[in-house]
């Protein structure tokens, strides 16, 4: 289970919260497959989209985000509701790629630069809301941090880690985000500039483990802070096969009566989860004569 923790300065301006995303990218990594740098991507995206779908205020709303930059991983996708429960997938989770001249894990090289970040709102009813901006870096929190500056004009300091032990197996995973309030004046401008000057980086401060708490009063030096309860989050698929049915029947009745393979069987597999629906012709009958009579 992820972990949610978040708080409030005193005053009311300055929102933050910290999400221990570890469960989370460690079930994204073995649903997927994924190298090392497709995790640190991947698992990048799903916390920053869990954070974000968290902010959500409806019940039943959610929240989508696509990236692709043009790079060899392709395209990575991460859908949130509004409780920050996440899955998402890459196209190329086996992606093979050298460390940076840092040594390390090329993530903006994989990702690529040049492309964009679009964001679909859905919040239940009504039309849901999209957005796009072009990409800032590649490197995931660089690109979420822009949308927030040009789609929704929120001041918005955004952290995002995945660190790997010596095995380059995921041991921890986190976000970290902080926003100012339009109220804020440039006196608590200056001091959470201060603040994020002097902060640690997050893997940093996860390693030396400090508690979520802990680091959400490191960000905030300086300010009275009011914490929240911690709330759970969780990688969680909404696939089941009566959705698929669905989306099934939005084919003709001919491409529904030749989706069998030689086992005489059609196969559906998710996305999200890699769970497999499997049809049998006279079930595919069924649903392209029903499809024929709508």
């Amino acid at each position: 289970m992820g972990l949610f923790q978040k708080c409030i300065t005193s005053d009311g301006l300055v929102h933050a919260a910290f999400l221990d995303s570890t469960d989370i990218v460690k079930e994204a990594v073995r649903i997927h497959k994924c190298t090392p740098v497709a995790a640190s991507a991947l698992g990048r995206l799903l916390t920053g989209v869990s954070i974000m779908g968290e902010k959500l205020k409806e019940d039943n709303a959610s929240i989508t985000v696509r990236i692709n930059g043009g790079g060899p991983i392709g395209s990575l996708i991460a859908v949130a509701d509004s409780q920050g429960n996440v899955r998402g997938y890459c196209q190329e989770p086996g992606l093979l790629l050298y460390p940076d001249a840092n040594g390390r894990l090329d993530v903006a090289g994989a990702v690529g630069t040049s492309g964009e970040l679009s964001v679909i709102k859905d919040y239940g009813v009504g039309e849901p809301y999209g957005a796009r901006c072009p990409l800032v870096s590649g490197e995931i929190a660089e690109d979420l941090t822009g949308y927030y500056a040009t789609s929704e004009q929120i001041p918005t300091v955004l952290a995002l880690s995945v660190h790997f032990d010596e095995l380059w197996r995921v041991d921890r995973a986190g976000g970290l985000i902080i926003q100012l309030l339009p109220a804020a004046d440039e006196r608590e401008i200056v001091k959470l500039e201060r603040s994020i000057a002097a902060l640690p980086s997050l893997s940093e401060m996860m390693s030396s483990g400090l508690s979520a708490e802990e680091i959400l009063i490191r960000a905030l030096d300086g300010f009275e802070v009011e914490f929240f309860d911690p709330q759970s989050t969780c990688y969680r698929c909404s696939c089941s096969r009566d959705r698929v049915t669905r989306a099934l029947i939005t084919l003709t009745a001919d491409e529904l009566r030749n989706l069998c393979d030689e086992s005489g069987k059609a196969h559906v597999e998710c996305h999200f989860c890699d769970k497999t629906y499997s049809f049998t012709q006279p079930e595919l009958d069924r649903l392209a004569d029903s499809a024929r009579d709508a």
